[in-house]
């Protein structure tokens, strides 16, 4: 059977669901509820190939979490998923906190800030997803009532892995106020790359773009962004004029 088949029965296969006009009940102490404990797991013997495959496109599992981060869009999975087997072999429990990644190994621990209001958590990566556009993490239903996403389904954060033993050290990304946000098209080592990049999208209409190089950046690379962005909607319109210009993969950064 082919890995697409298999991670057809488990909890991550689709993971984006419309939030439902009665949301599930939650637990009466939301504050109750505690952060996942990383502890040291040894490596999932389900769940970690070295790729796979959905929907046609491959995605490559890492070999460590160490030093993982990355900002994105996170989503939440709830109801409809509820008591099925991830993708390690665990029941997902939409009242624990969890959460599925795309290339992350399983299990693994990451310490997820909402960039929208500077809430933090800590949860427990053991299942896939999500196979959706620009979603970058799938938080379990209390994890994402914990960060305050419920209502729109969907945030902007900040994903960073934590080791077992190692001090966790919060990131400028829980301070008050967030940190802008920006969407970045390209990064070229070579500057005139950057300026035809830049001339493009100003043509285009995408008047915010701009060129961060050095001496701004501590790498010599010349990197084309555009910003600063307000939120998901906007990001996704973005991400998407970008993909018609030609720019696929643009990336959601901080300065």
């Amino acid at each position: 059977m082919s890995l697409a088949a298999l991670l057809a029965g488990c909890a991550s296969t689709r993971h984006r669901e419309p939030v439902p006009a009665g949301l599930p009940p939650l637990p009466r102490h939301l504050g109750a509820i505690h952060d996942a404990v990383p502890r040291l797991l040894p490596r999932a013997p389900r769940g970690n190939p070295s790729s796979y495959e959905v929907d046609g496109r491959r995605y490559y599992v890492l070999a460590t979490a160490a030093g993982y981060e990355a900002t994105g869009v996170a989503s939440w999975y709830g109801p409809n998923f509820n008591g099925l087997k991830t993708a390690d072999g665990d029941r997902y429990n939409m009242y624990a906190m969890t959460a599925a990644h795309k290339t992350l190994p399983l299990p693994c621990y990451v310490r997820v800030t909402n960039l929208g209001n500077g809430r933090s958590v800590i949860v427990k990566v053991d299942d896939r997803g999500p196979f959706v556009a620009n979603r970058l993490i799938d938080l379990s239903y209390v994890a994402a009532a914990k960060l305050g996403m419920l209502a729109t389904g969907t945030a902007l954060v900040e994903v960073r892995a934590i080791t077992p033993g190692n001090p966790d050290v919060l990131t400028r990304a829980t301070q008050h106020p967030p940190p802008p946000l920006y969407v970045q098209a390209g990064a070229f080592a070579v500057q005139r790359n950057a300026a035809r990049v830049l001339a493009r999208l100003h043509a285009a209409g995408l008047a915010g773009a701009f060129v961060l190089g050095p001496p701004e950046t501590r790498s010599r690379l010349y990197r084309v962004r555009i910003g600063p962005v307000s939120g998901v909607p906007e990001f996704d319109r973005l991400v998407a004029r970008l993909a018609a210009l030609g720019y696929p993969g643009a990336q959601l950064v901080t300065p």
